[in-house]
């Protein structure tokens, strides 16, 4: 699933992660996420952008991982938050992995990699 307010954005993540065999969804703030989850839409991964309306990224996290039926779901920030302390803060309350934007696909791929989201081939090839 990708989460961020930014159109642009989740078609640039959408393009990364089609490309690597993932099935996408989604939405433009983290209530919008949740209402999936809470709908049975249950990703393997979720890339979350930090700074949207409504809800964001962080506190999209925390209700995660407040429910023990998403404890599987692997999170990972995709942000322009680079401040140290906000990085630890996210891991912290949940997220496996932390990306800065700007970013390259290269990036996401090698993150995904190390998360064991991607078959030994597809990290190599990518």
């Amino acid at each position: 699933m990708i989460i961020d307010d930014s159109r642009a954005m989740r078609s640039i993540l959408r393009r990364i992660v089609t490309g690597l065999d993932f099935e996408t969804s989604e939405a433009e703030h983290g209530q919008a996420a949740l209402d999936q989850l809470h709908a049975g839409v249950v990703p393997d991964v979720c890339l979350v952008d930090w700074n949207m309306p409504v809800m964001d990224g962080y506190t999209f996290i925390t209700e995660v991982r407040a429910n023990p039926e998403w404890r599987d779901i692997t999170l990972m920030m995709v942000t322009t938050e680079s401040e140290q302390r906000q990085i630890v803060r996210a891991l912290a309350a949940g997220a496996h992995e932390y990306v800065i934007k700007p970013f390259t696909a290269d990036a996401i791929v090698d993150k995904l990699s190390l998360l064991g989201l991607l078959p030994e081939e597809s990290a190599v090839t990518a």
